[in-house]
């Protein structure tokens, strides 16, 4: 059955799925701070879709670049924009995969769910935002990218299986420290959410099976409601970028990291 819970679980994964801040952290948290039982795979799994959707119309251009790049790879038929940049996405990926693997055969995905560790890393990984951001230098652009920077970046990505690290927030800092422009430090770190938030899906898909069934139109709804908002956010976030920088974002992470030790040690 539909319940607030849900409701307000869409809203935030919508909200927080693209933003630095981890999502993940704040799927964690809800239901601990709410006293309410997990949603579910089967919601997880709505809501990250609806956000992933959100985020290919969003970046409508370098979509369907990704795309033409993935016909490419079938066809044996390579063209340098499109096929290099979907290359350096999935070099990006791999590391994630590997560490993502680990997580799963070892059980570290339950280990890391803790309120403390995720205070923790709320607070350290947005500091590291910070410095990485205002001393960044903007030399670089999209065009800028290469292999090498593309596995570091993966790298980077890979912290984000840890809670509260925040995938977006983790890569933007690679790209800054790099030193690519705020807007394509956006751009690259969500377009490299493609193939994540799509292997995260898989991840999770064979527990569905113990799922209770639930109606689709408790399905969809979430779908749509995480859609909305993720779009809705990605819009304000690229408008405002130079406007505010990411500081709004590290404040917010310092402040909820403190929030969440002092119920952690209390």
């Amino acid at each position: 059955m539909f319940s607030f819970h849900i409701f307000f679980i869409s809203i935030i994964q919508g909200i927080t799925e693209f933003l630095p801040i981890s999502s993940s952290a704040h799927l964690i948290i809800l239901p601990y701070i709410m006293k309410v039982s997990d949603q579910g795979v089967l919601i997880d799994i709505s809501v990250h879709l609806g956000s992933l959707l959100a985020l290919i119309i969003f970046f409508k251009k370098e979509s369907i670049i990704l795309f033409k790049g993935l016909l490419q790879l079938f066809s044996l038929k390579f063209q340098k924009e499109e096929f290099f940049l979907l290359l350096k996405i999935i070099i990006a990926t791999i590391p994630v995969c590997l560490f993502g693997l680990i997580f799963k055969i070892y059980r570290l995905d339950i280990i890391v769910r803790s309120i403390e560790l995720i205070g923790w890393t709320m607070i350290i990984f947005g500091i590291l935002l910070f410095y990485a951001d205002k001393f960044g230098r903007e030399k670089k652009s999209l065009e800028n990218l290469n292999f090498k920077e593309a596995l570091f970046i993966g790298f980077f990505q890979a912290f984000a299986l840890i809670p509260g690290v925040s995938r977006s927030g983790i890569s933007i800092t690679g790209f800054r420290i790099f030193g690519y422009n705020k807007y394509d430090a956006i751009k690259m770190s969500l377009m490299m959410s493609i193939p994540t938030i799509l292997l995260s899906a898989l991840f999770i898909s064979p527990e569905i099976l113990e799922e209770e069934k639930i109606s689709i139109i408790e399905i969809l709804i979430p779908f749509i409601l995480s859609f909305i908002t993720a779009f809705l956010t990605l819009k304000l976030m690229v408008k405002y970028i130079y406007v505010f920088g990411f500081t709004p974002y590290v404040i917010y992470r310092i402040f909820l990291g403190i929030i969440l030790l002092i119920i952690a040690y209390s």
